[in-house]
């Protein structure tokens, strides 16, 4: 799917389709009321039979409208305007962008006229891109007979009056956008016998040839050389070899030396929960448990389309948690790159032994700011469900920065405590800490018990437990953070 600017009066827009919207009492947008205008007042007539009644999700397709170039106009009902807000924009634009099912291949969508409070135009320009790539998106690549063809349109084309410096930007930063979440989305629904640590390293290497990123793949002995302990004690249970993989990208001016930013993704691609074995009902689920590493990856793919003049390092800690005769122990105490030792009181809480050391790791790049992304607790679900990311940091300026992403991206997060007073639950006899702590504010734990690895740099963890996949019959992957993490990435490189 192509994005594009269509420029002009409307009536006069060569294309297959153009989308105007009309509000719930009948009014028409202002586009809307330029074609009502030059086909002496066809649409209004629409609204006052009662065939468009304005409300949210309705749709009226009129063809072959005298005075007008289009031989499709697409009334889009947007509900009350009062209520129109983020979500209602991207239905409108996934409803307009399905409904021809392949017979305009050039659909052109008043979208700027579709006013939600507080959003600018390079906004709903992303935006649209956004939801508009939604309704292609095909999750029947392993299947024998594919499901029937999606037939979307081949050309989305936001309409302007006249050249549109931020439209046309945010069309941009939606496509790149959307190309990072599709990556994100196909590595998370692939089955965990396909997407394996070592296939994630191979993902990599491909994605760095293509696009001239840096990358290194660290294999056992180069692991069990830094002394990463608790990250090697996860993967003792699987026969799949663990995996850390470094992508850089050197968008910055060489001459600025700027410290760059590290995004570290949890990429547990099955988590079995290990000795302390998950309940079998929808275990199968537990493939998406690789979602941070995929988003890691994704981010990155939307970093290089857009170019930003900024340096990032992705670091991926890769394995599966399966139990085995060799599999990690209750009990069992490992040391950490850190040197911290740890007392594994419950080995389905792997996701913080794998990160740990990847953060350690993460010192060596003398970082502006290090982005940890996990699918780390289903305590976060419990406490956010599936809309807000849970959000903790170590640094003020750096969450104030994600939460404004978050809002900019429509990609929301809540911050959640870190006080030191939760610490005392990761007491343990034997070790420096235990990787769980008492009942009671799981999610909290889980992120001080990272943040005794985090004390050289500013850092964030973000717990996309809730938000990194659906389950039910809508299951599959969302490609959330991607579009947060891309935000504050644009954010960072602007300033």
């Amino acid at each position: 799917m192509e994005f594009i600017t269509a420029i002009g009066r409307p009536e006069a827009i060569k294309t297959d389709a153009i989308v105007v919207g009309v509000h719930a009492d009948g009014e028409l947008t202002p586009t809307a009321k330029a074609l009502d205008a030059a086909c002496n007042g066809a649409l209004k007539a629409a609204t006052k039979s009662g065939d468009m009644t304005g409300k949210r999700g309705a749709l009226l397709p009129l063809l072959g409208l005298t005075g007008i170039s289009a031989p499709r106009v697409l009334l889009a009902g947007l509900g009350s305007k009062d209520d129109f807000n983020e979500r209602a924009f991207n239905d409108a634009v996934r409803c307009s962008v399905k409904a021809f099912n392949g017979a305009a291949k050039s659909v052109t969508v008043a979208a700027l006229d579709w006013q939600v409070k507080n959003r600018d135009a390079e906004w709903q320009a992303c935006s649209l891109a956004i939801a508009a790539r939604e309704t292609t998106f095909r999750t029947d690549e392993l299947k024998s007979k594919r499901d029937p063809e999606i037939t979307g349109a081949g050309s989305v084309g936001l309409l302007l009056k006249t050249r549109n410096a931020a439209a046309e930007r945010g069309l941009r930063y939606g496509d790149a956008i959307s190309n990072g979440m599709e990556m994100t989305k196909r590595l998370g629904n692939l089955p965990p016998n396909i997407c394996t640590p070592s296939f994630l390293a191979d993902e990599s290497r491909k994605m760095a040839k293509k696009w001239k990123l840096d990358v290194e793949v660290l294999e056992t002995k180069q692991l069990e050389a830094l002394k990463m302990g608790s990250f090697l004690s996860v993967a003792k249970g699987s026969a799949q070899p663990p995996r850390l993989i470094v992508l850089k990208y050197n968008g910055a001016p060489k001459s600025s030396k700027a410290a760059p930013v590290v995004m570290v993704g949890k990429g547990i691609t099955f988590d079995s929960g290990g000795i302390s074995i998950k309940p079998g009902a929808s275990m199968d689920e537990m493939k998406f448990d690789m979602c941070g590493a995929a988003s890691v990856l994704g981010t990155m793919r939307a970093l290089v389309e857009l170019n930003l003049k900024i340096n990032v390092v992705g670091v991926i800690a890769a394995c599966e948690n399966m139990p085995s005769g060799a599999a990690v122990k209750p009990g069992d105490i490992v040391t950490s790159m850190s040197g911290q030792t740890i007392e594994i009181l419950n080995t389905d809480a792997e996701g913080r032994l794998i990160l740990c050391d990847a953060l350690t790791y993460a010192e060596r790049f003398k970082p502006s700011a290090v982005v940890n992304i996990a699918t780390l607790t289903g305590a976060c679900v419990v406490a956010l469900g599936g809309v807000n990311s849970g959000l903790f940091s170590n640094n003020d300026a750096l969450a104030n920065e994600l939460l404004a992403a978050s809002r900019d991206a429509g990609d929301p997060a809540w911050r959640m405590p870190l006080d030191d007073d939760y610490q005392e639950q990761l007491k343990s006899n034997f070790a420096d800490m235990a990787n769980i702590g008492t009942p009671g504010a799981g999610a909290v734990i889980a992120a001080c018990f990272l943040a005794r690895f985090t004390k050289a740099y500013a850092w964030a963890h973000l717990d996309i437990a809730g938000t990194a996949w659906k389950g039910g019959a809508a299951k599959g992957a969302t490609g959330r953070p991607v579009p947060l993490l891309a935000q504050f990435l644009i954010n960072r490189a602007a300033r």
